[in-house]
């Protein structure tokens, strides 16, 4: 049973550990062009080298990337130029703490913001500029470091003096051995959303396992992904993930 977890796009990347991720993606997707027949308006938030970025570009959106890293950016449009798909991407060079001024208020349909909330100084501030931007109607995704993971692994590997930092501190962190800000787990998650006046829809584990196994380029990475979709909406594997996924949606108000 996969508990109401979405099919991937045929065209998604199919890499075992982000399946997840883009079995909701492909969903959103799906659900917008049904309702509009329009391509999508996606802002990616700490988009890095275009991960997510130039396949949704490929797909036939219209993606702007915010990213601080000059190199990263250098790589998105070189990747973009790769794939063709320079006329519907946009790279923005900014911190997510500037992206009210980069970004129109309810511009974009999609918002993306996966791998970034560990760092930023204040996640509640970021989480409202995200919602300020979305578009009334719109979805906002979130992928984030989940706490409990990183106790288990820890634990798992002997180091429970870490484990026991990462259980207890307020932040989830190991204070002077962590390169992270924070760590979140899945109510804190929720409710960190619901405070910026968006509504959760959907929460799933990314890499219930597939982050503590090799994974090779034959069936057992397909049997990898079947197992991640499997688990990722069923507790307590979803909240023993290595990161959170959650889609929230902007009320129509």
């Amino acid at each position: 049973m996969v508990d109401n977890m979405p099919k991937e796009s045929a065209k998604a990347p199919r890499h075992p550990r982000i399946a997840v991720v883009w079995s909701v993606l492909s969903a959103e997707i799906e659900r917008f062009a049904a309702g509009t027949g329009a391509t999508m308006r996606i802002l990616d938030v700490g988009g890095g080298s275009g991960g997510f970025a130039v396949p949704l570009a490929e797909l036939g959106h219209d993606v702007t990337v915010v990213e601080p890293s000059a190199n990263a950016l250098a790589s998105l449009r070189q990747r973009a130029a790769d794939a063709g798909v320079t006329d519907r991407l946009i790279a923005v060079q900014a911190d997510a703490d500037e992206l009210p001024d980069v970004a129109e208020p309810a511009s974009a349909d999609l918002v993306l913001c996966h791998n970034v909330l560990e760092m930023v100084d204040y996640p509640d501030t970021a989480l409202d500029a995200l919602a300020k931007v979305c578009a009334p109607g719109g979805a906002v995704s979130v992928l984030v470091a989940n706490r409990i993971a990183a106790v288990l692994g820890k634990a798992l590997s002997g180091q429970f003096g870490t484990a026991l930092d990462l259980l207890t501190d307020i932040d989830g962190v190991a204070e002077g051995r962590d390169t992270l800000k924070r760590r979140f787990e899945t109510a804190t998650l929720t409710a960190l959303v619901g405070g910026s006046g968006l509504v959760t829809e959907q929460v799933h584990g990314v890499g219930v396992v597939g982050d503590l196994v090799q994974v090779p380029e034959n069936a057992t990475g397909e049997a990898l992904r079947e197992f991640e979709l499997a688990t990722a909406a069923r507790v307590p594997f979803r909240d023993m993930a290595t990161r959170i996924h959650l889609l929230a949606r902007k009320p129509m108000r």
